[in-house]
């Protein structure tokens, strides 16, 4: 036990990381009555749709659960910007029939989120893709009783959520599945692995920090705590779990992809995210430097993406993978953490870490 087992009652170093639009409630109740902790991804979600998931999973158990939310302005594009971005999807949207047309609204409100967040009352509060000020994190503590987790791809990053008064920071290795969360310098500087991370972050923060990114087994949690985090956070390991909402069409492409096989890109959302490569991100690998920054292009390519989804096309779904991916085991979540624990407590003892 460390204290951010301690704060958060749970009995595992081991925390769901948040897949927004493929999570569920299932999975995280499952990873939260096991030992670990669950996370709700929340960033497409509406407040209404926050407010449900967080009752089911309070109906699954009545382990701690955690919920994150992207942090985000409402975005203002140029029209001429969203013209060519339509022009330039206009092939992918005709492929489905489709029509090329602007969606509703770019984005979740992240206002109203954040008050259907306190609202919920979780466990913990995680955020990523910017940062809160000191007067939301202190809302969250004080109305909501949350502990508080920002993402950090950096070490200035994670210095800088320490200083909004966050209880701990997840470094998140570029290793990792998904988008990166940073919000600080240039996407390329913060391209850092796991393994730098890490340490860098250990020695200079004075609250717990949490790795992430390419952790699939317990010898990975076991080399995380020999790094000084005091837990871990796992993504693609739990993306295979039956429990999960990825469509067949990515559990296969999953089942045969290694780590060479995934890229970063901004095709699919106008942020950089780690994916398995497919046809899309071939085909318009080559505009990525025109594409529209987040949520604008992940709202045009929305429809594309939900077509693809329904008719099977694994080659125009963001098929988001960490580079640990071919250790992806599709056991049962509670299953999962229970080999994991296993896997962690095996590998600590032939380290001696006690």
């Amino acid at each position: 036990m460390n204290r951010l087992l301690q704060r958060l009652d749970i009995t595992l170093p081991i925390i769901q990381g948040p897949m927004t639009g493929s999570d569920t409630p299932q999975l995280a109740a499952a990873v939260s009555a096991a030992g670990g902790l669950g996370l709700l991804g929340c960033g497409m979600r509406s407040p209404q749709a926050m407010r449900e998931a967080a009752a089911a999973v309070r109906a699954a158990t009545d382990r701690p659960f955690g919920m994150n939310l992207f942090v985000l302005e409402q975005p203002h594009p140029d029209a001429a910007e969203v013209a060519a971005a339509l022009e330039r999807l206009a092939p992918l949207y005709a492929r489905f029939g489709l029509a090329p047309s602007l969606p509703a609204r770019w984005c979740e409100d992240f206002g109203a989120q954040f008050e259907a967040l306190i609202a919920a009352r979780p466990a913990v509060a995680s955020f990523t893709f910017g940062i809160l000020n000191a007067a939301q994190v202190q809302r969250l503590k004080d109305e909501a009783g949350s502990y508080v987790i920002g993402t950090a791809t950096t070490v200035a990053e994670a210095l800088a959520w320490q200083q909004v008064g966050a209880d701990a920071v997840v470094a998140s290795g570029m290793e990792a599945g998904g988008h990166r969360g940073t919000f600080l310098g240039d996407w390329d500087g913060s391209q850092i692995g796991t393994l730098s991370l890490v340490p860098a972050c250990v020695d200079a923060l004075t609250i717990p920090v949490i790795a992430a990114g390419g952790i699939m087994d317990g010898r990975a949690i076991a080399a995380a705590h020999a790094l000084g985090a005091q837990a871990v956070q796992m993504g693609t390991a739990f993306l295979a779990c039956p429990e999960s909402a990825i469509v067949p069409a990515q559990r296969a492409a999953m089942a045969s992809a290694r780590a060479t096989d995934t890229r970063l890109t901004r095709i699919f959302s106008g942020r950089p995210a780690r994916g398995i490569l497919n046809e899309a991100m071939r085909t318009l690998q080559p505009h990525e430097a025109d594409i529209p920054a987040y949520p604008v292009q992940n709202a045009l390519m929305g429809p594309i993406r939900r077509a693809a989804a329904q008719a099977g096309d694994a080659d125009h779904i963001a098929l988001w993978a960490g580079q640990g991916v071919g250790a992806a085991r599709a056991l049962p979540a509670g299953e999962l953490v229970a080999l994991l624990a296993r896997e962690w407590r095996d590998a600590c003892n032939k380290l001696s870490i006690k």
